[in-house]
């Protein structure tokens, strides 16, 4: 099979082009509460995460994305076999809803609000990196020192958690975190049942060897 990852990154990049200059294009597929609460327009779940505000937005994502998808995609093929791919591609589709929930019932009558981007399923996939290799060297943007990467995920679930209390931005700094979230919750539910490997021993022993 092809690569899931750059399959996601082409008709990503693709849509999100396209979206750029069709502005009816964009607000058929935003994530937009309202139209979901009063028209059940419920797909808009996973089509704002093919859609971006700009190039350097989606530039961004997508990196990211490329740097970890490619890993976990390879991890999941060892840890589940032939199921790993599908798997791999369940967690990100999944990843774009279940990080946007929380967004969801606070804003379901806000005719205010809307959001794009993948940065939730991309979140979903970095932290299914960070679980899988907790002792691997991950700098934070535009900082040049490198953490380990349960460092890494330690302060980037704080400050996620932090910005969107704050709520000052126009960044879904909550899709940030619940998908961090949901990235660990997937891969420990379906190794559990899919899989003899344990992801939390795994985790534990991997943390409890860097310090010893």
């Amino acid at each position: 099979m092809p690569s899931i990852t750059i399959i996601i990154i082409a008709v990503t990049c693709i849509i999100s082009f396209i979206a750029f200059s069709n502005e009816r294009l964009m607000d058929d597929l935003i994530f937009y509460p309202p139209a979901i609460t009063y028209h059940h327009q419920w797909y808009r779940f996973i089509t704002c995460g093919f859609i971006h505000a700009d190039l350097m937005h989606l530039a961004f994502n997508m990196y990211a994305f490329y740097m970890f998808g490619e890993a976990i995609e390879n991890f999941f093929i060892t840890i589940y076999g032939e199921r790993g791919k599908p798997l791999f591609l369940i967690l990100y589709i999944t990843g774009l809803i279940v990080c946007l929930l929380p967004t969801y019932f606070k804003n379901a009558n806000n005719y205010a609000y809307k959001s794009l981007g993948a940065s939730g399923a991309v979140s979903a996939v970095v932290f299914a990196f960070v679980f899988l290799a907790p002792t691997q060297p991950l700098s934070l943007l535009f900082i040049p020192i490198e953490f380990p990467a349960f460092i890494f995920g330690i302060v980037y679930l704080g400050i996620s958690a932090y910005l969107s209390r704050k709520g000052s931005s126009r960044i879904n700094h909550s899709a940030h975190f619940w998908g961090a979230i949901y990235g660990i919750v997937f891969l420990i539910i379906t190794a559990h049942f899919l899989s003899p490997f344990n992801p939390v021993s795994h985790f534990i022993n991997e943390v409890s060897n860097y310090f010893k």
